[in-house]
């Protein structure tokens, strides 16, 4: 199965996106197919070994009624490609308000002027509807036929749609404005017949407004929906166009796009690195921002890896291409984000289902109102207002924005902090984690031992105890061996030359270092070899009570001292925990360490719950049995055997720096690697979930209260009746409010 993202032209509400989807979806070989309104993108899974299936789609989508502009590649070039159309848009529609606008302004005026009690507005002769009633009618359909032609669309669109039995929100607006247009156009023929009564009979104002007010809230709509997505575009950007490359000796400026693996590139100083790569000449420090949300440059020597899109400060350097094109970080980063943006949350199920059946019911509970209304005895311009009413002020661009502009929005930020979020469904479900587990190495500690203590024995020096275990470790490969001689060197320690090496597994070392033979090991070593641990036992134990690992000296049958090392806890370890805290979580820690030395990183991180001993096989079946008390489970790691635990719990979340696969596996990345970042996830995912709920009530409780009061339901009860003016003025505002509340996620801080 392949996939791929198609931009879908011609949709104004998610009514549309319902037509695509059931169109695209009953083309054979298509698996999958859904359409994001507020991206205006269509993702589609189909059976790649059809050739004809790519056709097949795009026709199935035209006879839908709808565009396909070409395939969204996620690069620079579309990113400039979308703004561009964006940008397109924008102006059409402004310049298509302003026509609008300037004629249906005089058409108000001379349309109301009549109307307002107490107050003699002028109006010239040829336009007075007592002195002149057909010039006042004619007046009225000249100005608002500029009008239309402004939203000629809404009726192409509209009634096109209509005719396929698949109305959409054009639908409404070409009904409801058509019926009041042509029942004017009848009434001025009526007038210019001799019966000036019908000038009581023009909604000529009624259809200018409305269509003048709908344009008014497209266009607010696509510059808020151009924002929504910023945050994607930023990141499509920093990969610059062209690279300098160095061949043959020469150095040479090509479009990135022509970097191949293993080239040898130079990036100057401030100037953005083009791909991912490994410095191998120079020194430099690096703005890595735009990938950890760490604004401190990271310093950079041989050796060093570079990532593409950040930015070079203050050094030359040359570096070896290692990863180009979709293969680099920030393409991969860019396809997470772009892929979570297009994705659904499950909360948005339920908006989907009423907006495929929401345009057919409106429609027919404009008819029933105005027919109800007829039978009542009311004429039939009262009959026509209600039926105007009720078909331009519901909305269901609101509901197919509510979900997805939110999303779009919380994802996008998350990004920019260093979260990458990569569904719809991990933004929603991370709000609700009731248990976070972390993994401990790597995850909660440094993943690597540190020397911690240093006891000699009586008359010892400590140095002396450094200096002899540094000589025995310097030929082993133990995992203590490297911290050993890390602090060895830390402290200048001259180490003596070892020889005669032997290990003993599970038990300790033996070698031979200035003549005397040394052993290093646990304290059953110690007595095996006939050392007595004295009472350094008793301080060895206690070291063991803290999660250290005692190793014990010893020199010619004599103790020299005792050696721990303990794998520290991160710095950010017991905030990140104590901020999942105040949120109402739990925290478990689950490790395959000894359950004491777990027991000691649980206590300094204020862990909840341990669980130790935990084989890597396991660790999916702990999670699977914490899922059993009815929590959300969140899962923390970073390794290669926390990948099945990753995918089993209800979010995974990896810390980046982590094992592809682990990241690979997780719902969420912690691009910095900072744990306090689980943290805030959740609280953004919780922000997000807010600002759907938010959304969809609005959407919601807007068309149950707003399509009653059109239908006259408050005048039915001595009220006012809803003109058809501010009927469209609401409905522009709905759709309006939705994505300016989703906008305010962009305003979320840590």
């Amino acid at each position: 199965m392949k996939t791929i993202d198609l931009g879908i032209t011609g949709m104004s509400c998610a009514a549309c996106a319902r037509a695509v989807e059931r169109a695209v979806g009953k083309v054979e070989g298509v698996s999958q197919a859904g359409v994001n309104f507020a991206t205006e993108k269509l993702r589609v899974a189909f059976d790649e070994s059809r050739p004809e299936i790519g056709e097949a789609i795009r026709t199935a989508v035209e006879k839908a009624g709808y565009g396909v502009a070409r395939e969204d590649t996620g690069d620079a070039e579309a990113a400039d490609r979308h703004q561009a159309e964006r940008d397109r848009e924008v102006r059409v529609l402004r310049r298509k308000f302003l026509v609008a606008g300037a004629f249906s302004l005089p058409l108000l005026y001379i349309a109301m002027a009549p109307m307002v009690p107490g107050i003699a507005l002028p109006l010239p002769a040829f336009a007075s509807p007592e002195t002149s009633p057909g010039g006042y009618a004619l007046t009225q359909l000249l100005l608002v036929l500029p009008v239309l032609l402004a939203g000629l669309r809404f009726y192409t669109a509209g009634f096109a749609s209509l005719a396929r039995l698949a109305p959409n929100m054009d639908s409404l607006i070409a009904v409801g404005t058509g019926a009041a247009f042509l029942y004017s156009l009848v009434s001025t023929v009526k007038i210019l017949g001799g019966d000036a009564g019908m000038v009581h009979g023009l909604y000529f104002e009624s259809a200018g407004v409305i269509v003048t007010l709908i344009l008014l809230g497209r266009l607010l709509e696509s510059i808020s929906k151009g924002r929504t997505s910023q945050a994607i575009k930023k990141l499509m950007r920093l990969t610059p166009r062209t690279a300098w490359v160095l061949r043959d000796g020469v150095e040479t400026e090509i479009p990135v796009s022509r970097v191949e693996v293993g080239d040898i590139l130079r990036v100057r100083p401030g100037e953005r690195i083009p791909v991912d790569g490994t410095v191998t000449q120079g020194l430099t420090s690096v703005d890595e921002s735009m990938l950890t949300g760490e604004s401190i440059p990271v310093e950079k020597a041989p050796g060093a890896s570079l990532v593409g899109g950040s930015l070079n400060r203050n050094g030359s350097v040359l570096f070896r291409a290692e990863r180009v094109g979709a293969g680099t970080v920030l393409a991969r980063i860019v396809r997470l984000v772009e892929e979570a943006q297009g994705s659904k949350a499950p909360i948005a199920k339920l908006a989907d289902v009423v907006s495929g059946y929401f345009v057919p019911v409106v429609i027919g509970i404009a008819m029933a109102a105005a027919l109800g209304w007829l039978l009542a005895g009311r004429d039939p311009g009262f009959a026509l207002t209600v039926f105007t009413s009720v078909l331009v002020i519901a909305c269901p661009c609101a509901l197919g924005l509510a979900t997805p502009t939110a999303v779009m929005t919380g994802t996008g930020r998350g990004a920019e902090l260093g979260i990458l979020i990569k569904s719809g469904e991990a933004l929603e479900i991370a709000g609700r984690t009731g248990i976070v587990v972390f993994d401990k190495t790597g995850t909660l500690t440094q993943g690597r031992p540190e020397v911690t203590d240093i006891i000699g024995a009586e008359g010892v020096d400590a140095r002396e105890v450094l200096r002899f275990a540094a000589a025995a470790e310097k030929l082993s490969e133990h995992p203590l061996a490297e911290a050993i001689l890390k602090r060895a060197d830390q402290e200048g320690v001259e180490i003596p030359e070892p020889s005669g090496f032997s290990a003993v597994p599970g038990r300790g070392i033996r070698v031979e270092a200035e003549g005397r033979t040394i052993l290093l090991g646990n304290v059953r070593f110690l007595r095996e070899n006939g050392v007595d641990p004295g009472a350094l036992e008793d301080r060895a134990a206690g070291l063991a009570e803290e999660g250290k690992t005692p190793i014990f000296l010893a020199a010619d049958g004599g103790l020299l001292g005792v050696i721990a090392a303990a794998d520290r806890i991160k710095d950010t370890s017991a905030q990140a925990v104590a901020g999942l805290h105040r949120l109402g979580i739990e925290t478990v820690m689950l490790t395959g360490d000894n359950r004491r030395s777990a027991e000691a990183v649980a206590r300094q991180a204020g862990i909840d719950r341990v669980v130790a001993e935990v084989l890597p096989g396991d660790k999916a079946e702990e999670v699977k049995r914490l899922q059993g008390e009815g929590k959300v489970v969140a899962m923390v790691g970073d390794g290669i055997n926390d990948a099945p635990a990753l995918a089993q719990a209800d979010v995974g979340i990896a810390v980046g720096g982590g094992a592809d696969v682990a990241v690979e596996s997780a719902d969420i990345v912690l691009m910095r690697g900072d744990l306090r970042d689980v943290d805030t996830a959740v609280r953004l995912s919780r922000a997000s979930l807010r600002n759907i709920r938010q959304n969809l009530f609005w959407a919601f409780g807007y068309n149950v209260l707003g399509i009653p009061v059109a239908a006259g339901l408050l005048h039915a009860f001595g009220g006012p009746l809803l003109s058809p003016m501010f009927a469209a003025a609401a409905m522009s505002l709905s759709s309006v409010s939705v994505v300016t509340n989703a906008l305010r996620l962009r305003t979320f801080r840590k």
